[in-house]
């Protein structure tokens, strides 16, 4: 039995696809349905959403009376009203479900709404991401009605006074309809589980009743997970248990660092598809094989906003200024990174997501992730960002032949100026200080901005390589282990006070 049937009629598939109409059209089709949804809400109310219907700009005009907020702001003025049970506050209703961001950026977790509106837009996006797989040209039609392996957090929600709270894919998994259950794996009952290691152990005493097609989730955690079923059943690869295994539908962090250590686990090629599912929505989809970057899903539950990821309208811990430069879809430009923020199906206004994106085709809406807003380093103006630190790794340890699956780089005093300290994950054999240089030099060659204050107040690099396992150890210190939890690239504050303290 299919999972989808790859040849559905031509209308099914039309409907599903993005209109012939151009992005900004698109757009303001879901601004309007969103503010006329919650044109009675207190949100609603308070900014007049009745008038901004009614307006001939209606996307200008909202950027004019609506205020851009980030986490703090909206929950301080809105959201925790929501939380207490309030009903009608920025989303018709009671907001009955939020997920619990992963909180690379800090150590709270944060509790983001979630609706039945929005997870109904993350599904739409989902079809239109299966159905583009026709466009796939190596697919392997015979893993489509195959198991399903979702590596994500506990469906086991908290149980708070008139909510329930959890991780996003907990959420997404309980609400699994009936006729996805026969290829959903690991199952309810496995998925119910809190416990991160029984969880996992679980899966992998269960790996040889299983015939996966898909795997799906962090690749940190997919990649340890495929390595305990290799080591439990003496296999060479992951293909000796799996054998129409296929496809690894990943997101949330680059997958270029863990690319290498794949394919050390599989015994074939597999398709990547790339996927942008934050608990706030689900914003794009890679829609086409080997895509420069990922489709926005801009005809469905969300309104974008982009703003210019500059010194202008962010300060150097990455905090938006006031009244920020804010573009809609039809101004962006190619090549320049913007932080994005949402506007949702779940009662998310104007809302800053905290990451950064650089468009790479703005005709096809195609974004990549470039990093956060707060997860770059800019201590005496040399602009760093998590892209430029993904392709300075992987450069070197292409051209040294060893797998760095994890790092995180830290600015710190040195004497009177300053220097970044790397810690690098790697088993293989290495080279502190050939690393060190080398990294070094490429970050040189990829951002002009770092390789002039390497010659000024940049003094130094540092870099302390450190097991693969000692990352891992940190973040089940940190209670962030599984589900969408990522270990953040760059480090700050009190998260890095407490990682120091953990190596030493």
């Amino acid at each position: 039995m299919a999972l989808i049937d790859i040849s559905l009629p031509q209308s099914i598939a039309k409907a599903l696809r993005l209109p012939a109409r151009s992005p900004k059209r698109q757009q303001i089709r879901v601004l309007k349905k969103l503010l006329k949804k919650a044109r009675f809400t207190e949100f609603g109310q308070t900014y007049r959403f009745d008038e901004l219907l009614l307006s001939k700009h209606a996307g200008k005009k909202f950027q004019q009376l609506v205020p851009v907020y980030d986490y703090s702001k909206i929950y301080a003025q809105w959201w925790y009203k929501a939380l207490e049970g309030k009903p009608d506050v920025c989303w018709p209703g009671k907001i009955k479900f939020f997920a619990l961001s992963s909180g690379t950026s800090e150590a709270a977790s944060k509790y983001i709404p979630i609706t039945n509106e929005l997870m109904r837009g993350n599904k739409i996006v989902m079809i239109k991401q299966l159905l583009s797989l026709r466009t796939y040209h190596d697919i392997s039609v015979r893993s489509i009605g195959k198991g399903w392996l979702m590596l994500g957090g506990s469906t086991d929600l908290q149980k708070g006074p008139t909510y329930y709270a959890g991780d996003l894919s907990g959420i997404t998994a309980k609400k699994v309809p009936f006729w996805f259950s026969p290829f959903y794996k690991p199952g309810k009952k496995i998925a119910r589980t809190k416990d991160w290691d029984m969880k996992i152990e679980a899966i992998v005493a269960n790996a040889p009743n299983w015939d996966i097609g898909f795997v799906v989730g962090v690749p940190a955690w997919i990649q340890m997970c495929m390595e305990k079923i290799i080591e439990r059943y003496n296999l060479k690869t992951i293909h000796d248990i799996w054998p129409n295994l296929a496809f690894f539908v990943h997101g949330g962090v680059s997958f270029e660092p863990y690319k290498k250590g794949f394919e050390k686990l599989v015994g074939k090629p597999l398709t990547y598809i790339e996927t942008y599912l934050a608990s706030e929505g689900f914003i794009a989809y890679q829609d086409r094989q080997y895509a420069k970057g990922m489709r926005l899903a801009m005809n469905d539950h969300i309104f974008f906003e982009f703003v210019p990821f500059n010194d202008e309208n962010f300060d150097s811990e990455g905090n938006l200024v006031e009244n920020p430069e804010t573009l809609m879809i039809h101004e962006v430009e190619e090549g320049k990174d913007y932080a994005i923020l949402l506007s949702t199906a779940a009662g998310a206004w104007r809302y800053l997501i905290g990451d950064t994106v650089r468009f790479v085709d703005t005709e096809r809406c195609e974004i990549i992730i470039t990093g956060r807003t707060k997860h770059f380093l800019s201590l005496v103006g040399e602009h760093l960002s998590v892209d430029n630190m993904n392709k300075a790794v992987k450069l070197v340890s292409d051209e040294l032949n060893i797998h760095i699956p994890e790092y995180t780089v830290a600015g710190v005093p040195h004497g009177l100026f300053f220097a970044h300290h790397w810690y690098v994950a790697c088993d293989d054999q290495a080279d502190p200080e050939q690393l060190r240089t080398m990294i070094d030099a490429k970050l040189k060659e990829l951002n002009d901005d770092y390789a002039v204050e390497r010659g000024s107040a940049l003094k130094d690099v540092f870099l302390t390589i450190l097991p693969e396992s000692r990352f891992m150890e940190f973040m089940h210190s940190k209670g962030k282990i599984g589900g969408q939890h990522k270990f953040p690239r760059v480090m700050k504050g009190k998260m890095l006070e407490d990682w120091k303290e953990f190596v030493q």
